[in-house]
């Protein structure tokens, strides 16, 4: 009894590390403490529930903890193996796979809580359960379709099916008239009904998004699974899980409004499906953009010699390569001959909010000399040399000068304005969002074909 009384104390000082978590991971100085800060409360908070629950449980404390202690064996081993294993590639679709537990987790708790209570605690319990069943089966195929797209398992293209959004609000609707029935006549058929239409509901709605939009995806469903968490909390009646979800979720719904806002796209446009339908002109035919012009590592390194100020532009062909080390051994010897060396980062770079902040990071790249899309793009006119390596969509002029563009109106890294631009592409297919780029063929563009790694290592025993 003398340990579960300090219970309510460990889960206030862990949600108060959760909080101070998320302020450390708000700027790259921090983060490592951010890190340490949420590691810490996790563990101060598993330790909290497992002693809440060997203490009360009537199984009995030995067989309780045998219980518990198996199931966390099993997910530390599983939990270790993935992320020594996993590559920085690899990142995003893993968070969408543990996204899509936390749904699981949701839809269990909340079938296990209306069958061990029943009608017990009223109508509120009756919509916990009904809500945290609900979000938590979205979360689920939604973050499994999320996984196939960001692994290449499924097409990166929006599902197009005719009459989509009337096909989702018609669920929706239907939902609603299920979670009506579900509290006024509980049973067992119309929650598991919504369990259905939820589970239909996440894929349709995930598989109709399109690749250029999958950055937003990740951090939406990030958010989904903190209300989903924050669900199960209030059916287990856990006020820790209460708070941690609601910190996930709020701060998965921040961040998936800044990425909006950072690509010129409301929510309900992200949601009601993207980017990913090609270029086209009015009269339907692919644009002509004219011929591209190839260059050589000893050219590039020739330009970068007589450089004065050069920016580099990472995207996710950076990360497939893992050039970041290479590229900061690149930087490095520019900036030791004087040259101005520095970063600009796309709000959307990669396949995961952050992408190309961390792999720098881990390539020990100053943070000084990583900056923003808007604080960069002012600079591009009195930039020599711009290096675009595994970039795309988040470099193409189309998005300001193609009304007609898929991605027309997203705010992109103004590269062509600088004196030379030099591209880093395995070749000359389009971007994960499907849309060619003009860029390519610009007088002032070449591009450098291979493997960017290889290409940088060249450049380097070039210079």
């Amino acid at each position: 009894m003398h340990l579960t009384s300090m219970v309510p104390a460990a889960y206030i000082i862990a949600a108060v590390l959760f909080i101070l978590a998320l302020a450390g991971l708000s700027r790259h100085e921090t983060a490592r403490m951010g890190n340490v800060a949420g590691m810490l409360g996790m563990f101060i908070a598993v330790g909290g529930v497992i002693t809440e629950a060997v203490t009360t449980a009537p199984r009995g404390f030995w067989v309780t903890s045998l219980l518990i202690g198996s199931a966390m064996l099993i997910g530390a081993v599983i939990g270790t193996w993935r992320a020594r294993t996993v590559e920085m590639t690899g990142m995003p679709q893993l968070i969408a796979m543990l996204h899509s537990f936390v749904g699981l987790a949701a839809v269990l708790v909340g079938f296990n809580s209306f069958l061990a209570a029943g009608t017990e605690g009223g109508v509120a319990h009756l919509i916990e359960v009904f809500a945290g069943v609900l979000i938590g089966a979205y979360t689920l195929t939604g973050s499994l379709v999320a996984f196939g797209k960001l692994s290449g398992r499924l097409t990166s293209k929006p599902l197009m099916i005719p009459g989509r959004n009337m096909v989702n609000l018609a669920i929706v609707v239907v939902c609603v008239a299920l979670g009506v029935w579900f509290v006024l006549v509980p049973g067992l058929l119309p929650l598991a009904l919504m369990t259905v239409l939820g589970l239909a509901l996440g894929w349709h709605m995930v598989a109709s998004i399109g690749g250029g939009d999958m950055p937003v995806v990740v951090s939406m469903l990030n958010s989904y699974s903190g209300w989903a968490a924050a669900a199960a909390g209030f059916m287990l009646g856990n006020d820790l899980l209460i708070v941690t979800g609601a910190l996930v979720g709020s701060s998965g719904a921040i961040l998936s409004y800044l990425m909006c806002q950072a690509m010129n796209r409301s929510f309900v446009s992200v949601i009601l499906g993207g980017f990913g339908e090609g270029t086209t002109t009015s009269s339907g035919q692919a644009r002509e953009y004219g011929d591209y012009h190839e260059t050589t590592a000893a050219d590039v390194a020739r330009e970068l010699t007589d450089a004065k100020s050069v920016v580099i532009t990472p995207g996710y062909g950076m990360a497939v390569a893992q050039a970041q080390y290479p590229v900061a051994d690149l930087a490095q010897k520019l900036r030791d001959r004087g040259v101005q060396v520095r970063f600009g980062i796309h709000p959307v770079a990669g396949r995961l909010p952050g992408h190309m902040n961390v792999l720098l990071a881990e390539a020990k790249v100053p943070y000084d000399i990583v900056l923003e899309m808007d604080e960069i793009n002012e600079d591009f006119d009195d930039t020599d040399v711009v290096l675009v390596i595994g970039a795309n969509d988040t470099v193409n002029p189309a998005a300001l000068d193609e009304p007609d563009s898929p991605i027309a109106g997203m705010p992109v890294l103004e590269v062509w304005k600088a004196k030379e631009v030099v591209v880093f592409k395995r070749s000359m297919n389009p971007g994960y969002a499907g849309v060619q780029n003009p860029l390519f063929f610009r007088d002032n563009s070449e591009m450098l074909f291979g493997d960017a790694k290889e290409r940088v290592q060249d450049i380097i025993a070039a210079l």
